[in-house]
């Protein structure tokens, strides 16, 4: 998915990672791999989407945890990151532009369907590895969002390793989509289902793998509608989809599934029961879920009795 060339970025609330978190680690990372090293890695990433169930948004209380600092300005290593032009020609910039265009969607949309305000989540857009409230960010954990400091955390390099050693599309939604997974659980630490994940974390109907197709079906419903999402002078941030763009996501997806990477790692045998983020099959039928129903009600994988 292009951006608009003259759509402006806004680089306040993400740092390079230099200084490192400010909490002592110790908190749950959520969709990173936590010390599975490569294996880890790769089924940290990404996405899927969600069937049909009811979310009654005022059942969901939003997860108290502890308020974070807001970046009071632009990091200078981002200063290159200035339009949608610069998105389209740089990672890291398109990985900011992203975040622009996730969160101006949910600032809309949390209100709408959820009766709550969204609450803004700054991002570590670092190189090599940073410090974060859960602990070690690197790329043998991969991209995650860690809820102790309300934080995304990503190497844009991870990327690389996503299409080099695993074979996915490198296209630019495929890589928008690893923004718009994390910021979904971001959203899910908002509505209160964060915590599911750590109290059921494994297997083919976990609360964990349930939270993952969650967020790639919140991912998929931001991709439906980012072409519309305006950016500070009024214009989209996004060009709309074509279906290039809807295969390159879902050729990711498809790559980090569980089946997928426990097939062609170690004894190349699938055991469903250590499963942690869903089938390939699951990840991209749940991301397309949010894409053509739009609305969390949809998105609400703890409504079902089967995800996969």
């Amino acid at each position: 998915m292009s951006f608009n060339e003259g759509s402006q970025l806004d680089t306040s609330g993400v740092d390079s990672g230099s200084g490192g978190g400010g909490m002592s680690p110790g908190g749950m990372i959520i969709g990173g791999g936590g010390g599975l090293g490569l294996l880890g890695l790769i089924v940290v990433l990404l996405l899927n989407m969600c069937g049909g169930a009811n979310i009654d948004p005022g059942s969901m209380g939003a997860q108290p945890g502890p308020q974070q600092t807001q970046a009071s300005g632009s990091d200078d290593a981002f200063a290159k990151c200035k339009t949608g032009a610069d998105a389209n020609n740089d990672v890291q910039c398109r990985v900011i532009g992203t975040k622009n265009s996730v969160e101006a969607y949910w600032k809309k949309v949390l209100p709408e369907q959820a009766g709550r305000n969204y609450t803004t989540a700054n991002m570590s857009l670092y190189n090599g590895r940073t410090q974060s409230a859960c602990g070690t960010a690197s790329n043998q954990v991969g991209p995650f969002y860690c809820p102790s400091d309300r934080k995304v955390y990503i190497d844009a390099s991870f990327f690389n390793t996503l299409t080099r050693d695993f074979g996915a599309d490198s296209g630019a939604l495929a890589q928008e989509y690893v923004v718009a997974h994390e910021y979904g659980h971001h959203i899910q630490n908002q509505l209160g289902l964060l915590q599911k994940a750590q109290q059921d974390p494994q297997g083919p109907q976990s609360g964990g793998v349930r939270v993952e197709l969650m967020a790639d079906c919140l991912a998929g419903m931001w991709a439906k509608d980012a072409s519309t999402v305006p950016g500070a002078n009024g214009q989209p941030f996004l060009k709309p989809l074509t279906q290039d763009d809807i295969d390159s996501a879902l050729s990711a997806a498809k790559s980090v599934g569980d089946d997928n990477i426990q097939s062609k790692m170690g004894s190349g045998q699938v055991n469903p029961e250590s499963w942690t983020h869903g089938s390939s099959e699951a990840r991209q039928r749940w991301f397309m879920t949010g894409y053509t129903k739009g609305s969390l009600q949809a998105c609400n994988t703890f409504a079902v009795d089967r995800v996969e």
